[in-house]
């Protein structure tokens, strides 16, 4: 009697076999694995344990999120933060910076995000949970650098810090090193590089400057208005050569990686009526360029409150990776309403279409609002990021590293 009362006591989900259940939950998005956790013993025992997230990033492709991080420079505890899921078509409140530090300056790539907190301390924290922590200092301080993460040799993750204005008695030095600083955290040490080129010298932070990680082998810098590029070789530690990369009419513009290839992403001025903002894609070996997009004219103008302002598009800003570019407004109009253009590739395509960008397909959309309340911000940082599944199921930072 016993054993009949168990068999029927038995559910469909409890006869399948742990394997099966890693399998199954393995396939849900990120923020659904966390809900799953509390839903019995068995599904929480399946998602702590250490293999879990390994097989998770491996069973599904999760594409990367978008952030916004809003900056109050009068009443701190009004700084707020934003992810966006796109496998969900969900934003999320986070907490905006390390509670009990004055952050100066805040980014974030590869899994982290990172702060400055005076002109030599650096911290980071993987994505949506900490703990933060705070790296030896840098060899130079700096304000609003350009930050990549990239695997050095055994895979661990190595941080690159480019750049960045450096200030002496709260001015700007105008003989800035433009250095160039890669961390070890296994180590805890600083190495420096060879600096930006002196052709970045007039804008050399990351109000001027925009990055793309390609490869895991390139780390591209370029000129938003200037629309200069270099690259620095990770593995040779050298910068190539400075070229310019401007499409015919651009006011300015962003680069940023999409996959394998590079995408540029920017205001330029139309023919047959006022600017659009258009998506060329760029061979890296060549800098040679091909138009694939433009976003659509209603879409560009829900960005904005009115059609009359001729410098309202000074306020776009773009980010991206892996086949997604956003575009947003970093004025608190309609509360930093954004776009987002997707980037598929054509795999029938000739070896010729795909060198040149023209196997891609584009599809554009308004992202959802932000979660209410937002307040006035006055400064907004955007970046995109892949969310590790350790960073929701909270390894830590050296699971993460």
């Amino acid at each position: 009697m016993e054993t009949e009362l168990k068999a029927a006591a038995m559910t469909p989900w409890s006869r399948l076999s742990w394997d099966i259940v890693e399998l199954i939950l393995s396939y849900l998005p990120l923020r659904s694995v966390v809900v799953a956790g509390a839903v019995c013993k068995q599904w929480r025992a399946v998602i702590a344990d250490p293999g879990f997230a390994v097989r998770a990033a491996s069973s599904l492709p999760r594409r990367p999120w978008f952030f916004l991080y809003g900056q109050n420079n009068v009443v701190l505890r009004k700084n707020q933060a934003f992810g966006f899921d796109p496998d969900a078509g969900e934003w999320i409140a986070l907490p905006p910076s390390p509670s009990v530090l004055h952050v100066d300056c805040f980014a974030g790539a590869g899994g982290f995000f990172f702060a400055t907190t005076s002109a030599t301390r650096f911290c980071y924290a993987p994505l949506l949970r900490g703990p933060w922590r705070e790296t030896s200092p840098l060899f130079f301080s700096r304000c609003n650098p350009l930050v990549g993460v990239f695997s050095a040799a055994g895979g661990r993750r190595h941080f690159i810090v480019v750049g960045g204005a450096r200030f002496i008695g709260g001015l700007v030095d105008i003989e800035d090193p433009l250095a160039v600083e890669i961390y070890d955290p296994a180590s805890n040490s600083w190495e420096l590089c060879p600096p930006l080129p002196p052709d970045f010298r007039t804008g050399n932070s990351s109000q001027w400057l925009s990055a793309a990680l390609l490869g895991g082998r390139f780390f591209f810098v370029f000129g938003i208005y200037s629309c200069s590029v270099a690259a620095f070789d990770l593995s040779r530690r050298a910068w190539t050569g400075v070229q310019t990369l401007r499409p015919p009419g651009v006011l300015f513009c962003f680069l940023l990686a999409c996959n394998d290839k590079l995408i540029l992403a920017g205001l330029c001025n139309a023919p047959d009526g006022p600017p659009c903002f258009a998506l060329w894609a760029v061979d890296h070996t060549t800098m040679d360029f091909a138009e694939i997009a433009v976003m659509p004219r209603d879409l560009l103008s829900c960005l904005f409150d009115t059609d009359d302002d001729d410098n309202k598009f000074a306020s776009l800003k773009c980010v991206g990776l892996d086949g997604r570019v956003y575009v947003f407004n970093e004025d608190h109009h309609k509360a930093y309403p954004a776009c987002v253009c997707e980037i598929s590739e054509d795999s029938s395509a000739g070896v010729a279409e795909a060198a040149s960008g023209l196997n891609l397909s584009c599809s554009w959309r308004k992202v959802p609002p932000l979660p209410s309340p937002v307040d006035r911000f006055h400064k907004v940082i955007g970046f995109c990021s892949p969310v590790p599944v350790n960073s929701v199921l909270g390894g830590g930072v050296d699971r993460e590293l």
